[in-house]
């Protein structure tokens, strides 16, 4: 299979001079690869680069076709129509004037006369089938929106798509369309999620590290199953590499321990006076030189030992799962938490979101609300969490509830990750809050860095170790969206956080993998109200 994207020892450097990654070798064919890392390593950056919107730092990208990008959202124009969003508009006019007896002679020249029969079946492929080309693309929905984005790229007809996280703020209509246009691909596909189900449908997995890239054959199934056997195996390497060091420091103590009895005997033999004195200098030239030949013997084999235990370590430290469990929030069971009766709201000028709506929570329960984009899911949330007053309706809060929006605005762009911590944990001291984010990879200067310069999975991160690390957690904790920009290995550490939570659980989040995950009880479906 020839390739249709060449890196060739690639590197790449954050805007502060960082070094994301190194010698990056990689060959991107026909098929659909999932590309995945932790926060921060520069998955985004690797698809600009691609692209050929940034620069390598060093080495070379070559392309062989077509490239097109998937971009979560279209750029915005008021006056676009949805023709000029597909990037057909100038190209459907020209089939008009032609139509209208209008055409130049260049018209008549550059005309596609397959255009309308591609572009048809383009908006049908996506579900937007008998919308008008010429409707203005400010009235498109989210959704429309969503299935126009990928419109856009199949009447492109490249030969190797991008997608930076096609699937996020995506409700699970559009989730589906998504995967659904991935698995009829028949050309390249390099696509940036933590989407477990999307990933399932890719034909190999790349993880890029601050190393490089390795690859993992099939989807995310088996991507997960290695890294499960990676990991078991570099804790037996380290626990072989701590054995073979302790065993090398006690060898080393033991001979020279023996080295030390020879010397002392060689001493009490020298003192008695009784040999010649050129026969005890050479005695003690050899003592000396064979003390000196174990001492470089037992350092050599400290250093190797030293080196493997290092090397164990490093792996571990690779592999290793970000892994934190949460301390008791003390909420009673029983104890009213919510009570939203005959709830509703509309913005002003516009028709209500919802109406009528009622919902009571007592003691841990965990609640998910579900609906399409658009339904009030977020504005629901913000009411429950005393942000917003309903238009109607009594809402009761004896628990105060604590939310995390996806724009995280608990932290401050200009304080670092630590003075944030324990801005929001007064009580803790530097070492806990030291230890407490460290369970969240901000480990020794890493959690010197400035909220305003982590990326937007990494500044999601640091907002959780603040709110769920703390001494003690809120007892009513609100969740919008809290899967978006996380990377794989945050994600499967906050499922299995919030499922030994022992407080009151709302969330919002269109992964079903990551609400079966957390254990949710029962959903609120949000329909739109009736008018």
């Amino acid at each position: 299979m020839s390739a249709l994207i060449t890196l060739d020892s690639v590197s790449a450097a954050a805007p502060d001079g960082r070094v994301l990654f190194e010698n990056l070798t990689l060959a991107i064919g026909r098929e659909r690869t999932g590309l995945v890392g932790r926060n921060g390593v520069g998955k985004t950056t690797l698809l600009r680069i691609i692209s050929g919107e940034a620069a390598p730092r060093a080495g070379t990208v070559s392309l062989d076709g077509r490239l097109a990008v998937l971009r979560q959202s279209l750029p915005a124009d008021p006056d676009a129509s949805l023709a000029g969003l597909l990037g057909v508009e100038a190209a459907m006019a020209r089939l008009a004037r032609i139509e209208a007896g209008e055409g130049s002679e260049a018209d008549f020249a550059e005309a596609d006369w397959t255009l309308p029969t591609r572009l048809e079946q383009v908006l049908a492929e996506v579900g937007l089938e008998g919308l008008d080309p010429g409707r203005p693309a400010a009235s498109l929905s989210g959704g429309q929106a969503t299935r126009a984005a990928l419109a856009a790229v199949l009447l492109a007809e490249p030969d190797v798509i991008l997608l930076d996280e096609p699937t996020n703020n995506l409700d699970a209509e559009a989730r589906g369309l998504v995967a659904d246009v991935l698995r009829r691909w028949k050309g390249g596909a390099l696509v940036v999620s933590h989407d477990r189900a999307l990933l399932e449908e890719m034909d190999r997995i790349v993880e890029l590290s601050p190393l490089g890239a390795r690859l993992y054959g099939g989807g995310y199934s088996l991507y997960a199953e290695r890294k499960a056997e990676e990991a078991a195996a570099a804790r037996r390497d380290l626990e072989v590499a701590s054995r073979d060091a302790a065993r090398a420091r006690r060898e080393a103590q033991a001979a020279r321990e023996r080295q030390e009895q020879r010397d002392a005997a060689g001493r009490r033999f020298a003192a008695r006076g009784s040999e010649p004195k050129i026969l005890l200098g050479a005695m003690k030239r050899r003592a000396e030189a064979t003390s000196g030949r174990l001492d470089r013997l037992g350092e050599r084999k400290l250093e190797d030992a030293r080196e493997a235990l290092e090397t164990a370590q490093v792996r571990v430290e690779r592999t290793r799962a970000l892994a934190f469990d949460l301390p008791p929030s003390g909420l009673p069971a029983g104890r009213l938490v919510l009570d939203l009766e005959d709830v509703a709201f509309g913005w002003p000028g516009a028709d209500p979101l919802f109406e009528h709506l009622d919902l009571t929570i007592a003691g841990a329960e965990r609640i998910a609300v579900s609906g399409p984009n658009g339904r009030g899911k977020s504005t629901l949330i913000r009411i429950a969490a005393g942000q917003l007053e309903p238009t109607a309706g009594a809402v009761r809060r004896p628990v105060p509830a604590l939310m995390l929006d996806q724009r995280t605005d608990l932290l401050h762009d200009g304080e670092t990750i630590l003075e944030a911590f324990r801005r929001l944990n007064p009580s803790a001291d530097r070492n806990a809050a030291q230890a407490a984010l460290a369970r969240f990879l901000f480990r020794n200067t890493a959690a010197d860095q400035t909220v305003g310069s982590l990326s937007g999975g990494e500044r999601l991160r640091a907002a959780l170790a603040c709110v769920l690390a703390g001494e003690r957690p809120p007892q009513f904790l609100i969740l919008d969206e809290p899967t978006n920009h996380l990377d794989l290995d945050s994600l499967q550490a906050v499922e299995q956080a919030l499922a030994g939570y022992d407080g009151a659980l709302v969330l919002v989040s269109h992964d079903e993998a990551f609400l079966e995950a957390v254990g949710i009880e029962r959903r609120l479906e949000l329909t739109p109200a009736p008018v």
